[in-house]
C-alpha cells in the first residue's frame, strides 16, 4: 500500500510538472533555441520545483506539511525581496537588484522542503533541478555566482527553521519465520 502511494505520488507531482511546462511554455512562446532555452528551463523549474512540494503535501493529506511549506516559502520570500531592495547590486545584463537571486531561492526552498519532508528519493532530482535553475540565472547574465550561492543558502536555512520529516502511516507485508502479515507503522 505504502509502495502504490508513493508511486501515486511521484504520478501526481510529474502530472503538476508536465501541466506547468505546458503552461509556462505557452506563456513564452517567442524564445528561441540555445541560451533562451536554458533561460527557459530555469524560469519553469523555479515555479516547477516549490510546486511540486506543495503539491505533494496536497495529495498526500499532509496539512502539517502544508504549513511548514508555507512558512518557509514565505520566509524565503520576504527575506530575498528584502534583501534584492536593501542591497540594490547592479546584474551583469546592467539591470537592478541581483542580489540575492529570487529565482535560485525559490528553487532551492522547494527542493530542501522535498528532500527534508520526504527524503532524499525525491531530493536528489530536485536539487539538481534547483542547480540548474541557478547556472541558468548566470547563464542568462541575470546574476553573478555569489546572487545564485546566496539565493540557494536563503532557500535551504528557511526549511531548517520550519521543516520536520513526514510523520505518515507505512503498509508493507512482512514474513518471518513462516508468520506472514502487514506491518503498519508511524514515524514519530
Amino acid at each position: 500500500m505504502a509502495h502504490r502511494k508513493t508511486t501515486n505520488t511521484t504520478s501526481y507531482i510529474a502530472l503538476i510538472a508536465a501541466l506547468l511546462l505546458t503552461v509556462v511554455t505557452t506563456a513564452y512562446p517567442n524564445r528561441a533555441v540555445g541560451s533562451d532555452t536554458i533561460e527557459t528551463t530555469g524560469d519553469v523549474l523555479q515555479i516547477l520545483i516549490p510546486t511540486a512540494g506543495i503539491a505533494a503535501t496536497r495529495y498526500l493529506d499532509d496539512d502539517e506539511g502544508s504549513i511548514q511549506f508555507l512558512k518557509s516559502f514565505a520566509t524565503t520570500f520576504v527575506i530575498t525581496q528584502g534583501l534584492k531592495r536593501a542591497v540594490d547590486k547592479k546584474r551583469p545584463n546592467g539591470s537592478d537588484q541581483s542580489f540575492p537571486s529570487g529565482h535560485t531561492s525559490a528553487a532551492f526552498q522547494g527542493a530542501s522542503f522535498i528532500q527534508m519532508r520526504y527524503g532524499w528519493k525525491y531530493g536528489i532530482p530536485s536539487y539538481l533541478g534547483a542547480a540548474f535553475v541557478g547556472y541558468s540565472r548566470v547563464e542568462s547574465d541575470h546574476h553573478y555566482v555569489i546572487d545564485v550561492i546566496a539565493g540557494a543558502g536563503l532557500g535551504i536555512a528557511s526549511n531548517y527553521f520550519f521543516t520536520t520529516k513526514y510523520k505518515g502511516f507505512t503498509i508493507k507485508p512482512t514474513a518471518n519465520r513462516g508468520v506472514y502479515g502487514i506491518s503498519l507503522a508511524k514515524s514519530f
